[in-house]
């Protein structure tokens, strides 16, 4: 079994960062607020830099642990690692966006539901709030993380030179 190690809780916390970081860009584009239509849609950009940060950590993984060597076991296990580390970080991380980044995220979302799109007001309610997203934030990080590591690993592996 591969060993955890201070590499993928930096990576980790690097994802969490950045996390933090595209939220915040969201806001400053209106995106929770007068724009908060474009939200459902602008919003999943946020995978070319959440995949780039993995390819990025796997490769230094490969690079720093195995010699330029690695495995899809080994590249998969250490993006299942980082994904521990995303998760367990996802509820602190979604208290920071929606207390400090976008206070009014969950209002604005809650409003447009209701008036825009015809939802049913207590429904909104009740999927958008702190509690909901935090949820939601551990299983997306658990889901998407297992098979972004997944992909990922097949990208980044690399065999030993047959010639030498």
């Amino acid at each position: 079994m591969e060993k955890f190690t201070r590499l993928e809780i930096k990576w980790g916390l690097i994802f969490t960062f950045a996390g933090l970081l595209w939220l915040y860009y969201e806001k400053m584009m209106g995106w929770h607020g007068e724009h908060i239509a474009m939200h459902a849609t602008y919003t999943m950009l946020f995978m070319f830099p959440a995949i780039t940060i993995y390819v990025v950590a796997l490769i230094d993984k490969r690079k720093t642990h195995y010699g330029n060597v690695m495995n899809w076991k080994q590249g998969f296990m250490s993006g299942l690692y980082i994904t521990f580390v995303v998760a367990l970080m996802a509820p602190l991380s979604q208290y920071l966006a929606h207390t400090v980044i976008s206070p009014d995220y969950f209002a604005n979302m809650i409003e447009y539901s209701a008036t825009e799109l015809g939802k049913d007001r207590a429904q909104a309610e009740a999927y958008f709030n702190l509690k909901s997203y935090i949820m939601q934030a551990v299983v997306g990080a658990i889901a998407m993380g297992i098979l972004t590591s997944a992909v990922v690993a097949v990208f980044v592996r690399r065999k030993e030179n047959a010639v030498g």
